[in-house]
């Protein structure tokens, strides 16, 4: 019997950015939501009493072992984004995407603002000491090229592979590696600098944010390797 939905996108909002999104990892599909717990499976997640990788296979979808941990910081972890993104650019298949607590690591407001609507969106930077929660995106090839059209590869966003200090601690205790996160490429999507100082989205809304007004920061202090080609 199939297992019912826990929540619908149109739940959770993308408006205003970074849009609303549940507090527990899940996977989406078709506009509707599941809970992910984890659990003593081939996976480790389970969709009910269900493990995800069996969940997917009966979707046609390619297991967690094949997917890519893509840190979601801003928009992408709303499910009212995930459906934007399905009607806008063509996503495909089950998205699986996992809490996780970050440390080291700062959602910060970007200096310029989104020509498809004017909201000003996030950045990612380096902040020592900092904890906050995002989520762990785990993509199909053809899914993070999606996002790289989303977020404008090689333009607005470079594609970058985190190293260093930083931790991002899933919602199951394990640590992610190898994660993958849009940066700033272009100057509109270089962190905004406030008094010499980058205003995080965690303390400040969008209404707040559009009222900001600072210069471009020169770089945003992460460690990383800027990915060029396939990951």
């Amino acid at each position: 019997m199939p297992i019912p939905a826990d929540f619908t996108d149109a739940d959770f909002p993308a408006d205003p950015y970074p849009g609303a999104r549940p507090g527990y990892s899940y996977v989406e599909l078709g506009g509707s939501g599941w809970r992910l717990s984890p659990g003593p499976t081939t996976s480790g997640w389970c969709v009910g009493t269900e493990c995800l990788d069996d969940w997917l296979a009966a979707r046609g979808a390619a297991p967690l072992a094949r997917r890519l941990p893509v840190l979601a910081y801003g928009s992408n972890a709303s499910p009212g984004k995930i459906t934007w993104l399905r009607e806008e650019l063509g996503l495909l298949g089950p998205a699986v995407v996992l809490g996780a607590r970050c440390t080291g690591l700062s959602a910060v407001w970007a200096s310029g603002v989104r020509a498809r609507d004017g909201q000003r969106p996030a950045v990612l930077v380096a902040a020592p000491g900092v904890v906050e929660r995002h989520a762990i995106w785990l993509v199909t090839p053809e899914q993070r090229r999606v996002l790289d059209a989303c977020e404008g590869r090689g333009e607005r966003y470079r594609l970058v592979r985190l190293h260093g200090p930083e931790r991002v601690e899933l919602d199951d205790g394990s640590r992610a590696t190898g994660v993958l996160a849009y940066a700033a490429k272009g100057e509109i999507r270089r962190p905004l600098l406030v008094d010499g100082a980058p205003v995080r989205c965690a303390e400040l809304d969008q209404a707040g944010a559009l009222g900001l007004v600072g210069e471009s920061a020169v770089g945003d202090g992460l460690d990383c390797t800027e990915v060029t080609g396939e990951p």
